[in-house]
């Protein structure tokens, strides 16, 4: 006999909440994930089995404990996104399966118009494919309203129903919401609910629906951008040995063996090069242990085609200085140093060498030049600037 279906629901959800918080790549996690899936594919079926929920049906056709079930295909997409996946086209299978259950669990809760149609167009369209970034965040900050608004909803709602319940758990997340919407496991058929819970509870499970609705919206957007990445990655690398009739692949193989730092060689490679964290355990060598694979290396550095430098620096320096590409003076030292005609006065004052004597007639004769043109010019005739 199989187990009733409130409980096989339930126990897939407890599993589901307990690997929540938990790192995805544990084994123990995986172990929940894998459980909680195996009892929602059964829920699943079962479900179908049933026909508890039919195209010809309205919202009103469904009762109140069925409802609960129409979160089943938003469950099974949230566990399989957790699922580890190592290889490429494991985690865009896994995403393919996910992005059906959430498209699925969108057009259900369209046709039986639980959720209204302004949140409709406030989720149809991805805040992503918005090009102004003003209208893009003002829709981003509308979605997050209304999420917050639909949350303190349910709140409220589970507190009416059932206020102990809604306090054991401070920040449940959405498999335990969905799991409060199910009856006890010690509830029997002859403890109905009366006629004010059971509209509590519809409507709780409606403002649930439409939270989680939000919430598809934006996972799928996520799915799609994560599909388009793997599908646009380069191709994994293949591991298949080198055909040994293959000259060019054996060539290409030994190369790699030769460069690679994690190859052992000479005669203490013993145990591994690197440890996890890659740090080199013993000393290496990255070129060819052979003398006569060094020196073939070491001929290929400078091949056909190399221009080699024909000066240094210093020297190009100096010729870009004699052809007078550079200005030197200026600056503090320029302005303290000596004008020509105070070096000249200076020179001329020391007494009993020959170089004053030199320096004393080359100042008496521009000071005579200089007599001369201030009487054939009057003051101010070379003066062209600023004339009307």
């Amino acid at each position: 006999m199989s187990a009733p279906l409130p409980g096989v629901f339930s126990k897939a959800l407890s599993a589901a909440s307990k690997a929540y918080d938990l790192p995805t790549a544990d084994d123990a996690t995986q172990d929940l994930i894998r459980t909680s899936l195996a009892d929602l594919q059964n829920v699943n079926a079962r479900v179908l089995d049933l026909s508890l929920f039919s195209p010809n049906e309205t919202l009103e056709d469904i009762t109140t404990p069925d409802l609960v079930y129409l979160f089943v295909p938003y469950v099974i997409a949230e566990v399989l996104g957790r699922v580890k996946a190592l290889e490429r086209d494991d985690r865009m299978h896994l995403l393919q399966q996910a992005e059906s259950k959430l498209k699925t669990f969108i057009f259900t809760l369209e046709h039986y118009n639980i959720v209204p149609e302004d949140e409709r167009k406030l989720h149809e369209r991805g805040t992503a494919s918005i090009p102004d970034p003003a209208r893009r965040r003002e829709t981003k900050i509308k979605q997050f309203q209304k999420e917050k608004e639909l949350k303190g909803r349910v709140e409220a709602l589970r507190k009416r129903r059932n206020q102990r319940a809604a306090e054991e758990n401070d920040s449940p997340n959405d498999f335990d919401l969905i799991g409060s919407l199910l009856p006890a496991a010690t509830a029997t058929s002859d403890q109905e609910e009366d006629v004010e819970t059971d509209e509590i509870l519809r409507e709780t499970t409606l403002i649930l629906l439409r939270l989680c609705y939000a919430k598809a919206q934006a996972e799928l957007g996520s799915i799609n951008q994560e599909l388009d990445l793997l599908k646009s990655a380069p191709p994994e690398p293949s591991r298949a040995p080198a055909d040994a009739s293959d000259p060019r692949a054996r060539h290409r193989q030994e190369q790699d063996a030769m460069w690679r730092i994690d190859t052992p060689q000479g005669s203490d490679a013993n145990g591994p090069l690197l440890d996890p964290d890659g740090k080199p355990l013993r000393p290496f060598t990255i070129l060819p242990a052979g003398a006569a694979d060094r020196a073939r290396l070491q001929n290929q550095v400078f091949g056909p085609g190399h221009n080699l430098p024909t000066m240094t620096v210093d020297e190009y320096l100096q010729i870009e200085k004699e052809r007078g590409k550079f200005i030197s003076g200026g600056g503090k030292a320029s302005e303290s140093a000596l004008t020509e005609s105070e070096q000249l006065a200076l020179d001329a004052e020391m007494d009993g060498t020959a170089e004053s004597e030199r320096r004393a007639e080359e100042k008496r004769l521009k000071d005579e030049n200089w007599a001369q043109y201030t009487d054939t010019h009057a003051r101010g005739a070379g003066n062209t600037m600023n004339r009307g």
